[in-house]
């Protein structure tokens, strides 16, 4: 299926609309997606049942909150738990880091772990720390309190077998990555995207 999916992302405006969909902190409509890519609205549901059907995206319905057509339901869109990837020949690193995981946790080598993270951290660490973010695939946005979230979890499936010892690793890997510079980086695990948070520290309470 990982193939089919990313083929589907090969259409340049399909694309952009999937951009535009992963982007958005809450799921979006037909109409957003229309307005805010800028093409028809037809146009915009074809490409979006496209990026359904092929995985990437997920539809869920929720009633209209005002206006035209208050109180039917709204199909809505937003990114799909699952994850696509290609590897030929094929690999399977997931399974090693797992069992890695799992002896580290067995021994009780968490410090150690956390240790060897940061200083990974430290030598990804370039100055730009957001810059950094976007490029290891973290999707970093600002919220309405000028809190830096993270949309996505680079490694989401391991931190669900292994919450603990991966965010932790996390923590201490992003730590580094950000550095000073007047920002707090903390454990602020909600219902989707990375546990960590980075929060200025004048706006700490």
């Amino acid at each position: 299926m990982s193939l089919e999916a990313i083929a589907a992302l090969r259409e340049p405006a399909r694309r952009t609309v999937y951009e535009f969909v992963v982007a958005r902190a809450e799921p979006v409509s037909r109409n957003e997606v229309a307005e805010g890519v800028g093409i028809g609205r037809t146009l915009a549901a074809f490409h979006l049942d496209k990026l359904t059907d092929a995985g990437l995206l997920e539809a869920t319905f929720a009633p209209r909150a005002g206006g035209p057509g208050a109180g039917r339901p709204a199909k809505l869109y937003r990114r799909s738990a699952a994850e696509h990837a290609v590897t030929l020949p094929p690999r399977d690193y997931r399974l090693l880091a797992g069992v890695l995981a799992s002896a580290i946790e067995r021994v009780g080598a968490e410090p150690a772990a956390y240790a060897a993270a940061h200083e990974q951290g430290a030598k990804l660490a370039d100055g730009d720390a957001v810059g950094r973010l976007e490029a290891l695939g973290y999707e970093p946005y600002e919220d309405a309190e000028r809190t830096i979230r993270l949309r996505n979890c680079p490694f989401d499936a391991l931190a669900h077998s292994h919450p603990g010892l991966v965010c932790g690793l996390n923590l201490a890997l992003l730590e580094a990555v950000v550095g000073d510079g007047g920002r707090v980086v903390r454990l602020d695990p909600g219902p989707t995207g990375c546990c960590v948070a980075i929060q200025s520290k004048n706006n700490q309470r």
